[in-house]
C-alpha cells in the first residue's frame, strides 16, 4: 500500500492523536490489530489528570509525579507532560469530550490515589471510552487518515528487508498479517509510529484488553531499539474479584471519593480497615503501596480477596459518581451502595517500553513511539494514577509535531521485499500455541508477581528460555496466525522483563524483592539493548 506518507500502529489515544496533527499536511495509514476502538484507550474509567484547580500548580503535579514514580523519572519528561496537560484537555473539549461539569459550568475534577489536589477530569466512570469515541470520529472525518481494522503487526520493516539490503539502521513501515485475507502485507512509509500499548497479557490476572500482547516492545527489540524499565509493572490494586469476570477494573476514583479497604468475613478480623497500617495516606497512597498491602493481607490470612466499601456514602452520590460501575456490579448481584465489592489486584499497566526521547523519537531513525507501548521517563518506577492518558495526547502530539518539523530529512523508503510465505506450511498442532500462552501468563504471575526473589525470577528466566526455543522451532516452520505473532511477542517481552528484574538490585516503586528490600543510592534506569 502506497497511497500513505506515514503509517501508526495502534489506534488509541496516542496513535490517532498523532494521525489528527498529522493529517493536516500528510496521508496517514492507521493499523489496528482489531477493531479500530479495541485497545486500553477506551478501557480507561478513571480520568486525565491536569493542574485546573485554584491553588494547584504544575509543581505540585510535577512532586506528585516524581514521588509516585520513586525519583526514577526523568524531570524534564515531567515537566513537558505536566506543563502541556491543559492545553491537551482543552484540544480533547473541542474535540467534544463530553468532561463533567460542576453548576457553574467549570471542569467537575476528582481526586485519586497519590495525587495532593483535585486534578482528574473524567466523564463519569467511562473517560476512556467518550475519548475513544471522540478521536475516531474526528479521524474518520479527515480525508487525509485511513484506518485499517484487523491487521496484526508481524515485524518491523527495517534496511535488511530492502531489496538492497544496507547495514544502516532504519525503519521504513512494518508487516501486518491481514485477518480478512490470511497473508502478511508489507506497509512502507518514510516514517512510522509505534502506539501499540502495553504488555498486560503476560500476566494471568490483567485489567488490560485481550490484545494488549506487548507486539511493539517485542517488534523494536527485534529491531535493534533499547528497551528500558521493564521490570516495573504496575498492579492495579483493585480488580473485581468475580469467577465469570476476569478484567473489570474498580477505578481508583472509588476509594478517591471515599472507599475504604476491609478485610472480607472470612479473615480473623472481618471489616477491619488496614491501609492505615501500611501508609499514613491510606487508600490514597500510590498504587504500588496499596496493592503490596492487599496482596500481603491475602497472603496472611489466606484470602481469596479484600473489600473495597463505599456504602457509606449516600447512594445517589455513588451512583451519579459511579454509573457504569455500578450497573455492571448490579448485573451481578453486588449493590455497591449497600455493600462492599471484594477486589484483587491485577496487572494494570506498563511502565517500561520502547525508549523515546522529548521527540518520541526511539535509537532507529524513521521510528517514533508515544503512549503505553514507550518509557518516556514520565512514569519513572510506577505510575501516577490518570498519568497514562495524559501521556498519549503530549507524546502523539509531540511525534507528530517533530515528523513535521523534519521531514525533509526523512527519505523515501526504498523498494522492500515482500513477506516470503513459500517456506511454511499450515501446522496441525496449534495447541501448542494456546498452551504456551497459558504457561507464560501462569508463571509470569507466579514467579515474576507483585512481590519477587531472584529464584522465582531464575526460575521464570528457565521456563521462558525453553518456551522461546519450541516457539521459534515452530514460527520457523508453519504459517503465521495472529494466536502466533502474539505468543512470539508476549515470550519476548517475558523474557525483557524478567531480565530487566534479576538485573536491579534494590526495590523500588513497583520492583519489590525480598532479596533487595532497601533503595539503591542513586536512582539509575535498567535499559537494555539488542
Amino acid at each position: 500500500m502506497s497511497d500513505h506518507d506515514i503509517l501508526i500502529i495502534g489506534s488509541g489515544a496516542a496513535g490517532l492523536t498523532a494521525a489528527i496533527t498529522l493529517a493536516e499536511r500528510f496521508k496517514v495509514l492507521v493499523l489496528a490489530k482489531g477493531a479500530i476502538s479495541g485497545g486500553s484507550t477506551a478501557w480507561a474509567q478513571g480520568g486525565i489528570a491536569a493542574v485546573l484547580e485554584p491553588g494547584d500548580t504544575f509543581e505540585s503535579h510535577i512532586d506528585d509525579t516524581m514521588d509516585a514514580g520513586a525519583g526514577l523519572n526523568r524531570r524534564e519528561t515531567v515537566e513537558f507532560v505536566v506543563e502541556n496537560a491543559p492545553r491537551a484537555i482543552a484540544n480533547l473539549v473541542e474535540l467534544g469530550v463530553p468532561f463533567n461539569v460542576e453548576d457553574d459550568g467549570d471542569l467537575h475534577l476528582t481526586r485519586e490515589g497519590g495525587h495532593s489536589h483535585r486534578r482528574i477530569v473524567h466523564v463519569d466512570d467511562a473517560t476512556g471510552w467518550a475519548v475513544q469515541e471522540a478521536l475516531e470520529n474526528a479521524a474518520k472525518a479527515n480525508p487525509n487518515i485511513t484506518m485499517l481494522p484487523d491487521m496484526v503487526a508481524v515485524d518491523l520493516i527495517t534496511d535488511r528487508h530492502s531489496e538492497a539490503p544496507t547495514d544502516t539502521d532504519h525503519v521504513w513501515g512494518a508487516y501486518a498479517f491481514n485477518k480478512a485475507s490470511g497473508h502478511v502485507e508489507a506497509f512502507a512509509a518514510r516514517a512510522t509510529i509505534l502506539a501499540t500499548g502495553g504488555a498486560g497479557r503476560t500476566y494471568l490476572f490483567s485489567t488490560a484488553p485481550r490484545g494488549a500482547t506487548g507486539d511493539g516492545i517485542a517488534m523494536a527489540w527485534r529491531a535493534g531499539c533499547g528497551i528500558s524499565n521493564m521490570e516495573f509493572m504496575q498492579f492495579h490494586p483493585t480488580c473485581l474479584y468475580n469467577l465469570e469476570v476476569k478484567n473489570f477494573l474498580i477505578t481508583e476514583a472509588v476509594r478517591g471519593e471515599g472507599g475504604h479497604l476491609k478485610l472480607p468475613q472470612d479473615a480473623p478480623d472481618p471489616g477491619h480497615r488496614f491501609m492505615p497500617e501500611f501508609d499514613p495516606r491510606e487508600e490514597l497512597a500510590p498504587r504500588d503501596i496499596v496493592a503490596r498491602a492487599i496482596d500481603h493481607e491475602i497472603k496472611r490470612f489466606g484470602l481469596d480477596y479484600v473489600h473495597l466499601d463505599i456504602s457509606h456514602r449516600d447512594p445517589e452520590f455513588v451512583k451519579g459518581h459511579f454509573p457504569n460501575i455500578h450497573d455492571k456490579l448490579m448485573g451481578l448481584g453486588i449493590d455497591m451502595t449497600t455493600g462492599p465489592i471484594p477486589v484483587v489486584p491485577a496487572q494494570h499497566y506498563t511502565c517500561g517500553g520502547v525508549r523515546i526521547d522529548l521527540d518520541g523519537r526511539t535509537d532507529m531513525p524513521g521510528l517514533y513511539a508515544a503512549g503505553e507501548v514507550s518509557e518516556s521517563g514520565l512514569h519513572g518506577a510506577n505510575r501516577l494514577a490518570s498519568n497514562s492518558l495524559l501521556e498519549c495526547f503530549v507524546f502523539g502530539e509531540a511525534a507528530a509535531n517533530h515528523i513535521c518539523a523534519h521531514w525533509g530529512d526523512l527519505p523515501a523508503p526504498p523498494a522492500i521485499r515482500p513477506w516470503d510465505e513459500s517456506r511454511v506450511t499450515d501446522s496441525d498442532e496449534e495447541v501448542v500455541v494456546q498452551h504456551n500462552w497459558r504457561e507464560i501468563r501462569r508463571f509470569m504471575w507466579d514467579y515474576v508477581g507483585i512481590v519477587r526473589t531472584t529464584k522465582r525470577l531464575e526460575r521464570a528466566q528457565h521456563r521462558v528460555e525453553l518456551l522461546r526455543s519450541e516457539v521459534d522451532e515452530y514460527y520457523g516452520n508453519f504459517r503465521v496466525t495472529p494466536d502466533l505473532i502474539e505468543l512470539r511477542n508476549l515470550i519476548e517481552v517475558a523474557a525483557l522483563i524478567i531480565r530487566s528484574a534479576l538485573e536491579r538490585k534494590e526495590s523500588r516503586g513497583l520492583h519489590f524483592t525480598t532479596d533487595y528490600p532497601d533503595l539503591a543510592d542513586k536512582a539509575l534506569d535498567t535499559v537494555l539493548t539488542p
